[in-house]
């Protein structure tokens, strides 16, 4: 979903949602015009609902259904939306089978299992935008990018704000939670690491290979580690497969979709910032509408962590529009 690095192929298009291979082919850049137009206004706005709507949408699904069953069942429906796109060739399959396992089932697995364990949304949403300075992080260290100074001190801002927020009583009780999502968000950033490295692939394309690929392993988890599938199915009320189907085809799908428009019409770096509100979206939900706790101490280290992700993406203009991955 999103690449932070100096190299000339972060000028290309990439889908929120999925981290995508860099582009071999020079290619002329998006425009830059200095107003976004209506459409791209309205895109922006509805990615931002959509995947604010979908953090919410995890911990319903979560608290009637196993997280990995969870898991497994929105990626069943992404595959089937887009198992056309899944055809040959597939170049570059090390690196891609990287990308699907860390960056699909481990991370996926992760952060259906931290909505799992919390108690409230809002310090797990929150916590995992991590994987933007994560990005920059892994940038620096495997592949040998500069990391800027406003990056560096975005990074501190950010860690020092969930740190902030977990000494807070009642977000310390959701730590294993918060913890968890930490490592998802570090699991997406490497997989956008490896992801540059690989050759040019349509994102639809690399989408359906995530999807497809995170399904059997997410199954075969749920068979192995979670029990009573059956029964919570059955007793599963109808607002759990609205969450799925909003997972599996509107945030999967069509939030992908709008993202590819957008960054092929404007820089990725000039969407990005705006994906931002994403976390406010999700806090919203959870203090309007599923009871989320949100003291001054948890709203203060949520500022202080996104005012610091956003001095990462801002710094790092190579990074690829997806902040606020869902």
């Amino acid at each position: 979903m999103i690449q932070s690095s100096e190299n000339p192929s972060s000028e290309n298009p990439v889908p929120a949602d999925m981290p995508v291979a860099s582009s071999a082919p020079l290619k002329a850049p998006p425009a830059q015009g200095p107003r976004l137009s209506p459409a791209e206004v309205a895109a922006i706005l509805a990615i931002i609902v959509i995947w604010g709507v979908n953090n919410a949408a995890a911990k319903v699904a979560t608290e009637h259904l196993p997280p990995l069953l969870v898991g497994g069942l929105r990626f069943a429906l992404a595959t089937a939306c887009l198992a056309p796109f899944i055809r040959p060739p597939f170049p570059d399959w090390r690196s891609l089978l990287i990308i699907v396992l860390v960056g699909g089932a481990v991370q996926y697995g992760l952060l259906y299992v931290a909505f799992w364990l919390a108690n409230d949304i809002s310090p797990v949403t929150v916590a995992n935008q991590l994987w933007i300075p994560f990005t920059a992080l892994f940038g620096f260290l495997i592949l040998g990018e500069r990391l800027k100074r406003g990056a560096l001190v975005g990074m501190g801002v950010a860690f020092v704000g969930v740190g902030w927020m977990m000494l807070d009583a009642h977000a310390l009780q959701d730590w294993r939670a918060i913890t968890v999502g930490i490592a998802a968000g570090a699991c997406w950033a490497l997989a956008t690491v490896v992801a540059r490295r690989t050759t040019s692939i349509p994102p639809v394309k690399m989408q359906g290979l995530l999807a497809a690929g995170t399904l059997p392993i997410l199954a075969f988890g749920s068979a192995v580690f979670e029990h009573g599938q059956v029964e919570a199915i059955r007793a599963a009320p109808p607002i759990v497969w609205l969450a799925l189907l909003w997972a599996g085809v509107v945030s999967s799908v069509l939030a992908t979709t709008l993202m590819f428009w957008l960054v092929q019409k404007r820089e990725a770096g000039r969407v990005t910032p705006y994906l931002l509100a994403t976390p406010v979206v999700s806090m919203a939900i959870g203090g309007l509408f599923m009871g989320d706790v949100l003291t001054p101490q948890i709203l203060t280290g949520a500022a202080i962590t996104i005012a610091g992700v956003a001095a990462v993406a801002l710094a790092e203009r190579g990074l690829r529009a997806g902040a606020a991955k869902a």
